[in-house]
């Protein structure tokens, strides 16, 4: 497979439009991957390989990827390897919107501005794809063109980030929190896991798609990913009780019409915009060791925290 280049070279200060035009490229670069990577609808089994390419091309944000590239423009990634990472961090998002979408979680019908997975096909293919999806980010990571011990840190990190330690466990205290008033510091743990670690991976494996981390390039690429991650939650909560589905592209007021406690629901909805901004400047700060070179993941912070959808 061959990866434009265009999105990994050493970033500088920018303008708004650079930035919109270095995300539409990793956004495309990504695509591209992800389609070379998935299995061909063409190939047995047909239903479930379709449904795969269904939910995972063609929609979203693409915010892990665009942070792994970020770093990993940072720290010099090889084009390949980030392309692997990418794909793989973006595999195992994709595997746990739809898990989460299934009547046995939250029970949606529209994610992505299109029928979730089991409305579109059927429950028992939802959960094959996200079973699949998660076997095929491992997958696609394990084939990068690494130093094998680098690559099984790699392997190792997003397993943890993926798992009972990180976004798995994140989600049943989720589940185990609804109708429960959870205070800030339970709320915001819940979310370190749930949100917080698959992001902060996406960070740490661009990164190390390049080189290895000193001691305090990782501790500041971890307070930039604990400022961001906490920050997507916040904003997420905000726009759950602000948008229209329309333009989220899934069902508005979910949290609330489920009785889940949020950061809107526990702050209020200015205090919860106070502190989106508030770790969005913590990000920042975090990142000052890295000087003008960081600029993309400046740039992503504010994104996350000023998106509309």
């Amino acid at each position: 497979m061959t990866v434009p280049t265009t999105a990994t070279t050493p970033t500088t200060p920018t303008t708004a439009h650079d930035f919109s035009a270095w995300t539409r490229d990793v956004q495309g670069d990504v695509e591209h991957a992800l389609d070379a990577f998935l299995p061909p609808a063409s190939a047995v089994p047909h239903k479930l390989h379709e449904a795969m390419r269904y939910t995972t091309l063609g929609g979203g944000k693409r915010v892990r990827p665009l942070l792994a590239y970020a770093a990993g423009a940072l720290f010099g990634a090889d084009a390949g390897a980030l392309a692997r990472v990418a794909a793989a961090v973006e595999m195992i998002h994709v595997y746990s919107l739809v898990h989460d979408d299934m009547p046995c979680m939250d029970n949606d019908a529209l994610r992505r501005g299109k029928p979730t997975v089991h409305v579109a096909y059927d429950e028992a293919t939802a959960l094959l794809v996200g079973d699949t999806l998660q076997a095929q980010a491992f997958e696609v990571l394990a084939a990068a063109d690494l130093a094998p011990a680098r690559l099984v840190t790699m392997l190792r990190l997003l397993a943890q980030a993926a798992g009972s330690a990180g976004m798995c466990g994140g989600q049943a205290i989720d589940l185990d929190s609804v109708g429960l008033a959870l205070n800030r510091a339970e709320l915001e743990r819940m979310h370190q896991l749930k949100t917080g670690a698959m992001l902060r991976v996406s960070v740490v494996l661009g990164a190390l798609a390049g080189r290895d981390l000193s001691t305090d390039e990782l501790q500041a690429l971890e307070r930039y990913s604990a400022a961001v991650g906490l920050a997507f939650q916040v904003v997420d909560d905000v726009l759950d009780a602000t948008a229209d589905s329309a333009t989220l592209g899934k069902t508005a007021g979910k949290d609330a019409a489920d009785n889940k406690p949020t950061y809107v629901s526990i702050l209020g909805l200015e205090p919860s915009r106070a502190l989106a901004e508030q770790l969005r400047r913590e990000a920042h700060d975090a990142l000052a060791p890295f000087g003008d070179k960081a600029q993309r993941l400046r740039e992503l912070a504010d994104l996350i925290v000023q998106r509309k959808a």
